[in-house]
Order: C-alpha cells, then structure tokens, then sequence
C-alpha cells in the first residue's frame, strides 16, 4: 500500500511517511494510490464483529505488516479504546419511526473524535518508541479535535502536542477539555479569530518543509490521513448492524448515511468506504456556514466573507478542507486538476465548479443546511418522542429524520459525533433536561493553562511567528533534557 498526493506531485510513501505528516509537500493531502475493493461474502464475513475489531480489519488493509505486524495493530487498537464508556467503544440507539442514531461520543472528552484520534496517537508511538525518536503536533481546532488531541497523547514521552482554537467561538466544555490539561507535553492557544483563521498560519508552517524535518512537526487534524481511515470503521459498523444485510442472500441493500458535516473528515471517510464496495447513500448536513451545501445544489465553492457562529461550533467551518480527497477520487485521481481548482479556491476564498464536476458530486453527495432554530426545534422534537437528547451536531443530522421522510424498505443512521453534555447551553435554550456527567462538572474546578494569539493588523504573519517559536524552543528544551515548564 503506497500514498500519493491529490495534487499529484508526490507518490510512493508508505504508511509511517504519511502519518507523521500534516499536508503534502506539494500543499495536497495523502491518499491511497489504490483503495481495496471488499466482496461482499468479505462483508458477511464481518458481520457481528464488535467495533475494534473492525478498526483492525479496516487499518490492516491499510498499513502493511511489515509496518505494523497484524498482533500489533491489534493490541494498539485495543488500548486505544479500552477506556471509552460503553463495551464495543460505540453503540446504537434505537429510537421510535426507524431513526438510529450510532453513537460515536463515548470517549474521554465526549466527541466522535476521541476515535480515531487515540487510535492514530497509538500508532505514532508505536514508532516513535520504535525508533527513538520525537515529533511535535500542531492542531488547529473548531472545538472538538485539539481536545481529544491533547487527551490521547498527554503524558507521551515521545510527542508534544500544539492547539489552537478559536477564543470565545467553541463551548466551555470543549475549551476545559483543552486548557485544564498541565502535563508537560501540552500547549494549548487561544486565537481571536475563526477556526478557519487559524488554518492559514498553520498551513504556512506546515509548508515549510525545513522546519517540518527538523521538528518532526506532524498534524493530527483530518489532514492526517490516518484519522480518517480510522473513521472508514464506523461506516462499516453502520453498514453491519442497520443494513438488513442479514436478510438477503441477493443483491446488498443499500444504507442511507446522515452525516453533521464541517471540515467533511467524516463524509470523506464514507465515500472511500463506498469506493470500497459499500452501498452507502451520503448525506451531508450543515449548519448556516453551507459551503459543502452551496457547492452540491449550485457549483458555487466559496466562503462566506466570515464564519458565522451558531449553536453547533465544530462544524462552524467554512474551508471544507477534506473536500479535497472527495474530489480527488471523482475527478479520477487527477492531480493537475484538483491542484487547479484548490490553488484557485486557497488564493481567491472561492471557486465555481463546472456543471459536470457538481454533477459529479450531487450524484454521491444529498446536501441540507439547517438553522440554529431547526437545530431547536429537532433537539425538542427527538426529546418528546423519545426522551433522548441531542447534541446541537446531530441535530442538524436528525434534523433530515423530520423533515426528509424516507422511504418504506430504506434504512437509514444517523451519525452522533458529540455528546450534549458538552453543549449545555444548547440544551438548555432547548428547554430540555439534561444532567451532564460528573466528568464534565468537575472540569470547571480545574486549574488551566493556555496562552492568548491576539488580533493584529498582520495576525497571521504574528500568529505563525508565535506557534514557530514554540516549536523550536520546545525541540532546544526536549534535546537539553529539560522540563518545558518549570
């Protein structure tokens, strides 16, 4: 298994190159130059395999044993998600009138995230104690990613870890979950400005391929490729336990695929599992920031000229930037084009697509955006049908259960990326009753530990100045031997 650019200006790299990288070199994002085609007796084979034990059968098509012997993965994998709250790490909820809802929060800091992201933070200390050696990680985060970052790897001898996230735009839990974390490893930012403005100095960083070898400076946003063939798994589970696989011998039934949708990590993960022989249909639901919206129904890929916040942050995204790996496998692994259309899009903050490519991307992808009052009114409605509480994300998701009947015969899931106990003040404009969990009411007695990116005339040259800075003086104190923070 080899990795390649979607731009088309880097090829051959294995598994361990691609996961201690952030963007290409080439500004691309890494891909499989092949992805494996399932049988379907491969998918019967797999039915009523708990949930990490499908991560392994789906990394292991992935990572070479060469890399990564099959015991290995197997045991990293279970570490990963040996402290998530519920037996198989994820779970179904069978809620009234066919609306399932996978659960995938049940993690340390209550987000779809803590996933894969403790799966990839396994991986890299695999070889990072493998082979002696350090990497530092730089995260730009709308809410839900630095903090599961920084709980996966803290404490890692090997790793430091940089986030960023925007002040004032993301909840007071989200926020705990990164500033209240002291161990030594962790540095946590608070930018004044988007997340989408923080993505600008990070990509100019990440750019820079010296400072890149000489760190080891990694990003474990959904750039890294390995987040998101983590997330390939949770399609597959979907796909297993709603599907009615068990049913038929014929033809596979197909599955309707609801999806909250920001930087697309998640909906990306689905069509490469579709790409893989999976009858998925994909959804994907936005909140007013409707860029992967606009672009599906009208051609027009452009950011708004700012992010608008509303009652669900983590996808208060306007750069859908795993769109890329999406468009990518469409335009059939053309790299020349892809780097065209995402040059244009990264230089200009716009790009109309031709007929045919949003032809293309209607034809796997049905899109809706919903409003912070539709976000209201589906939390309240799912609360009085069945006594479960939404968080604001999969609102937006569930909000197409209501208001996009389906049909008699299809089966649908809807994808939970986040617990509401990190939203309450979500559920309490709801006016619904919710009791978070004790985990979540102590972190506002815990002390923290962040520094502030101001806003500058020239932010963006001040905010990469800052986050260089720390790198380098955090490889001098790590090669010294000495404690960061004393």
């Amino acid at each position: 298994m080899q990795y390649c650019s979607t731009r088309g200006g880097v090829h051959g790299r294995d598994f361990r190159d691609v996961l201690f990288s952030g963007y290409a070199p080439d500004g691309g994002m890494f891909m499989p130059e092949s992805l494996p085609a399932l049988s379907p007796e491969t998918l019967q084979g797999w039915r009523g395999l708990p949930y990490p034990r499908l991560v392994v059968e789906v990394c292991s098509l992935f990572i070479p044993p060469q890399l990564i012997p099959r015991d290995d993965l197997e045991v990293l994998v279970s570490k990963a998600l040996s402290s998530f709250s519920v037996p198989d790490a994820v779970q179904i909820a069978r809620l009234k009138d066919g609306l399932s809802v996978l659960e995938l929060f049940h993690g340390e800091t209550f987000a779809f995230k803590d996933l894969a992201m403790s799966c990839t933070v396994q991986f890299l200390n695999y070889f990072l104690q493998k082979e002696g050696s350090r990497a530092v990680v730089l995260v730009g985060t709308s809410g839900d990613t630095g903090g599961s970052a920084i709980h996966s790897a803290k404490a890692l001898p090997g790793l430091d870890v940089l986030v960023v996230y925007p002040q004032g735009r993301i909840t007071a839990v989200q926020e705990k979950h990164m500033t209240t974390c002291l161990e030594e490893n962790i540095h946590v930012f608070a930018a004044d400005g988007s997340s989408d403005d923080i993505d600008q100095p990070l990509r100019r960083l990440f750019a820079d391929q010296d400072l890149v070898r000489t760190h080891g400076l990694m990003s474990l946003n959904s750039v890294n490729w390995s987040r998101v063939m983590v997330q390939i798994a949770h399609f597959f589970y979907a796909y297993l336990e709603l599907s009615g696989l068990e049913k038929t011998d014929r033809e596979l039934p197909e599955l309707e695929v609801v999806v909250p949708t920001g930087g697309a990590g998640n909906i990306t993960a689905a069509y490469i599992a579709i790409q893989m022989g999976l009858p998925l249909k994909l959804v994907a639901m936005v909140n007013s920031n409707d860029i992967v919206h606009r672009m599906v129904t009208s051609g027009d890929f452009s950011m708004a000229p700012s992010v608008t916040q509303t009652l669900a942050p983590a996808i208060d995204i306007q750069d859908p930037y795993n769109m890329e790996r999406i468009f990518w496998l469409l335009l059939g692994r053309d790299g020349a084009s892809v780097k065209t259309m995402m040059e244009d899009f990264q230089r200009s903050r716009r790009h109309a697509l031709p007929e045919n490519h949003r032809k293309l991307l209607s034809e796997v992808l049905v899109t809706d955006s919903v409003s912070d009052e539709g976000i209201l009114e589906t939390m309240r409605r799912c609360w009085e049908e069945n006594q479960y509480v939404l968080c604001p994300h999969t609102a937006v998701a569930v909000w197409h259960h209501y208001h996009c009947p389906h049909q008699p015969g299809t089966n649908r899931c809807y994808v939970a990326t986040a617990s509401p106990a990190k939203f309450q003040a979500a559920v309490d404009k709801a006016g619904l009753p919710y009791d978070p969990p004790e985990a979540v009411l102590a972190l506002a007695q815990l002390p923290t530990r962040y520094q502030i990116l101001e806003r500058s005339p020239d932010w963006c040259k001040h905010w990469e100045e800052r986050l260089r800075e720390r790198i380098q003086s955090v490889s001098r104190t790590r090669k010294e031997g000495r404690a960061f923070y004393a």
